[in-house]
């Protein structure tokens, strides 16, 4: 199945508030790109899944 581009956005927990993030994230379905986010997000700031949320998945428009 060829790749996709989404773009996620959502808020993850620094500190004590929530900072709002959008992430374009290769991925062949929308759960994917989700499950995806988490990693990149959780790996790059050492967050758990329950300091992350994701509001939207959408398609990303080509460039």
């Amino acid at each position: 199945m060829a790749e996709q581009k989404y773009e996620v956005k959502g808020t993850f927990l620094m500190g004590e508030d929530w900072m709002p993030y959008t992430k374009v994230i290769a991925a062949p379905n929308e759960k994917q790109a989700k499950e995806r986010t988490f990693a990149v997000i959780g790996s790059k700031h050492n967050l758990k899944r329950r300091y992350i949320k994701v509001d939207a998945v959408s398609l990303a428009k080509p460039e």
